[in-house]
Formats: structure tokens, sequence, C-alpha cells
């Protein structure tokens, strides 16, 4: 049980806070903490719904009694004009909250109920706050279930006779611990429900069904719209190049154990992958989950931004707190900049949303004990706001430059590799030399424009296929020769290579 979401809730209602809103999903989770509180409190605990009004549940005024008015005025009028301290909780209030004539009496109330000890709870899975309210609405998150809840809810799957078949429980301590920690980021509703699937899908419940439960959560968190759940095929073998930067995650691999935290070592947090578009940053983001075996999220920032108040940092946080209830995970954030570009304007532009947002989201970058490894990526750096650049947000600032000749060689013989050409039997040094200042995803294309040529003429691709494709491609770095250079001279001194520099000055730079 989150203890401290329900002493934080015990303590605002005891301190007469009149007005608050609980965002969740789990309507009777957060009814069955609120009665515990009630009856610690010794008050009567009211419920609002529009097909039920007003009715009490728990409490001396007897469970079923009230007026069971459904106008939401009404309703409203009554609670203020009841005797005696109580706790009414408003089911899905937010539709009514747009009207003028709603918004002043919740704000009237706000003023009148405090010396009555009486408390409004609003209970709704989305944060719809208008701009009039928010001074006066305090607004919690109810966490998603812990461990411990998830266990016991399994013991309770099992325990219960879900159909006249019988089932078997196959299951070892260990595979125990992984079918719940499977289950972390889910409510108990979802999880009972992933659970009951896993058993009815043939009477046994065993190892297999662990990955039966992670499929029902990668849809649960695609439904979410904030992060999506990717499966990645490539590992770091799959990347050309990038030695210190894979030589800097090798050394990590077992940094989010117990063993590390006993040796004294601090979780990682995260890093920027920052440079020129199309040479491996979001390649390098997806190979970092499978090379760690850990879950990979990614976070669209498109999603998080919506127009009501608040709701675009309640996304935020809501998105955040997913992530931290499937640790160990990495947190993948691609083109970080587009969503932060607007930060010194946001005052102007949007009230404010954007800087609350990237707020929100440093903080919680600054402040989270849970193992969450950020991954962010970024193509205009000076777009980024400088407190995500700074030492203790993230681990390290890496640039990803344009490759250079041994890394076009190792990209070259990866990318032939994938559409089952043996390496050798190509020219790779003439390759290399005709693709000078050419990114890794130009590589990639070159070789698939060689291949039509070579499957158009009914033969074998050939050198030469691949030479004409590059010398018709305008690469990246001639186009946008002024910003590729600006960017490089920023990060020279300001970020950490991904690729061991040359130690003589003289030699070539990667468009030699």
């Amino acid at each position: 049980m989150h203890t401290g979401f329900n002493e934080e809730l015990d303590r605002l209602i005891r301190a007469r806070y009149t007005l608050l809103y609980v965002v969740t999903w789990e309507e009777d989770r957060a009814l069955r903490i609120l009665m515990r509180l009630a009856e610690t409190q010794r008050k009567p605990l009211y419920e609002w719904s529009i097909t039920n009004g007003l009715r009490c549940i728990h409490g001396a005024a007897g469970q079923g009694s009230g007026s069971r008015t459904r106008d939401p005025m009404q309703m409203l009028n009554e609670v203020l004009q009841k005797d005696g301290p109580a706790i009414y909780v408003l089911k899905d209030f937010h539709s009514y909250l747009e009207a003028p004539e709603m918004i002043r009496q919740v704000r009237d109330l706000g003023s009148a109920l405090g010396p009555t000890k009486k408390t409004l709870v609003f209970l709704s899975p989305v944060l719809k706050l208008p701009r009039e309210l928010e001074k006066d609405m305090t607004i919690l998150d109810l966490p998603l279930p812990t461990y411990e809840e998830l266990s016991q809810l399994l013991d309770e799957s099992i325990g219960r006779p879900s159909s006249a078949r019988k089932f078997q429980v196959r299951l070892r301590p260990q595979d125990r611990d992984a079918l719940v920690k499977a289950a972390q980021g889910l409510t108990m509703k979802e999880a009972e429900n992933a659970f009951a699937q896993a058993i009815v899908r043939d009477n046994v419940l065993d190892a297999q069904d662990i990955q039966a439960v992670v499929s029902e959560k990668r849809q649960v968190i695609r439904k979410s719209g904030l992060l999506e759940y990717y499966d990645v095929a490539a590992d770091l073998a799959d990347v050309g190049g990038m030695d210190v930067l894979k030589d800097w995650l090798r050394k990590r691999v077992r940094a989010f154990s117990d063993e590390a935290r006993t040796y004294g070592l601090p979780q990682p947090r995260g890093i920027l992958l920052m440079g020129v578009q199309g040479c491996g940053k979001s390649l390098v983001a997806k190979t970092i989950a499978r090379h760690w075996q850990l879950p990979l999220l990614r976070m669209d920032m498109s999603m998080i931004f919506q127009g009501y108040i608040g709701s675009s940092e309640q996304n935020m946080r809501s998105a955040t707190k997913t992530a931290e209830s499937l640790a160990p995970v990495v947190l993948w954030i691609d083109e970080i900049e587009k969503a932060f570009s607007g930060v010194e304007g946001s005052g102007s532009s949007d009230a404010g949303t954007t800087a609350r947002v990237v707020g929100t989201f440093l903080t919680w970058i600054q402040e989270k004990t849970a193992p969450v490894f950020v991954v962010a990526t970024a193509n205009e750096v000076r777009e980024l706001p400088p407190e995500l650049l700074r030492k203790g947000r993230l681990d390290e600032i890496f640039f990803v430059d344009l490759p250079r000749s041994r890394e076009r060689a190792e990209i070259f013989a990866i990318h032939l590799h994938k559409v089952r050409r043996e390496p050798m039997k190509y020219d790779l040094h003439e390759l290399v030399e005709a693709s000078r200042g050419f990114s890794g995803a130009e590589i990639e294309q070159a070789i698939i424009a060689g291949l039509h040529e070579s499957f158009f003429d009914n033969r074998e691709l050939e050198t030469r296929d691949i030479l004409k494709a590059i010398h018709d491609t305008v690469p990246l770095s001639r186009t946008m020769r002024e910003k590729v250079e600006e960017l490089r001279l920023w990060a020279r001194d300001r970020a950490r290579p991904v690729t061991t520099l040359p130690e003589k000055s003289s030699e070539k730079g990667p468009d030699e």
C-alpha cells in the first residue's frame, strides 16, 4: 500500500483542505482508501455520481442514505447545508466544471466549507481543471499498485475459483517474482485481468505466462498515448563505430543491481545524445535497452502537451510515474529539443505551460530514485534549456559526429550483412573513400538504392551499384554545411565525443 499517498491525503483532510482532486483510473481502490480515512477520522463518507446521485457509503448516516439528487448544482447546495463534518467524493465531476455558474459555486464552497470540516474530493481519471480553480484545488495522483499489492493480488487470483475447471500452478519462486514484476505499471483491475487471462489460456500458470502479462502491459501502455512499449531486435553490435560510448555503456551493465548499491555506486540517471542527423542517435537509444536487458519505453512529447490548464503537467507526471512503476527501465525521448524549445517565450505564447512541463521534467530527473535511465536525443542543442545540460541532471552529454573512415567501413559491413551480402566481396576501401561526409543513414540508403539498380537488371549487387548511388546523393553535411559546422563548434569543448579522436591533429576529419 502506498502509505505516502494515504498519509498525505489524511493530512490534507485533517488540515481542512476543502477541495481535493484525486487523479486515478482506480475508483474502487481510491474509495477503499477514503473509507479507511473516514473511519479513522470518524467522518461519514458520501459518494455522488450522475447515475446514483448523492448517497452515504460509510458512517453514522447509514449506508445508502442521502437525497439521491443527481443535479450537480443541487448536490453542491445540499453539501453546504448539511450539518457536521464529512467527506464527499464526486465522481467524474470534471465534466461539469466548464459552466461559469459551477465554477463560481465550487469557489464559494472552497471558502465556506473550511470551518465545517467538510471536504470535497473530486475523483476522475483525467485532470481537467478550469483556470479559475487552479489556485483553489489541490491535485493528488493515486500511484499505481506496489509490488506488494500485486503480489497479494496474484495470491488471491490463484486462490480464487475462476471456473468449474481447476488449473495448475507451476511457478518457481523466481518465476513468481518475474510474474509480479511483469505486472508492475498496471492498475489493480488490469493486473487482475492479465493474471486471469494467463490462467485460462491453458489452465496452467507457469513461467510461460510472464510474456502474456508483458503483452497485456504493452497494450495498456500503448493505449495511454503518452508512452510506447518498444521491442528491440538490434544490439550494440549493429551500431558502427562509437567505441567510446559503447565502452561507457558496457561498464554500466551491472549498474542497476543491488551489488552496485552495496558497492556505493549511485544509479545511472541518463545521457543526452546530440549531433548530426542520421548518425545513429535513435538507434543507440534503442540498443541500450537490449544490451542492458531492460524494457524500452518511448515518451511521445507531442502527446504530453494537451489543451486544458494543468493537463500537460499532469500528463508528464503520469508518464514519469508509469515509467517508475516499470523500473528498471530505459526511457527514450527522441528529438527532445522540439518539445522544450519554447521555454523562454512560454509565458506569453502558452500561458507558461511549456515552462511548467519542462520544470516538472527537470525536477523529476534530478529527484527520481527509481532506476529509470533516460536517453534523450537532440539535433538542435541550442534550443535546449540550459538547465537540462548542467551536470547532475544527466550522467553525460555525448556528441555524435559524422562517421570517420574506419567507422564508415564498419557501417558498410553491418548494412551489407543486413541485406544478406558478404562485405568482403565488395571494395570497402573505395566505398569508404567515395562516402566522405555521409551519415550512417545515407550509407544505408546508398546500399538500398544499389540493390534496386541490380535487381532491375536481374543480377547480383556490385560495388559499382553502390558507388553510383553515392555519387547521385548530396549528403546533409554539404546541404547543411554551415549548421553542421556550427554544431561541431559548439560541441568541441561542451560534449564528449562518442568516438576516440585521432591523436594527430593533422588527420582528416569525418568529412575529409
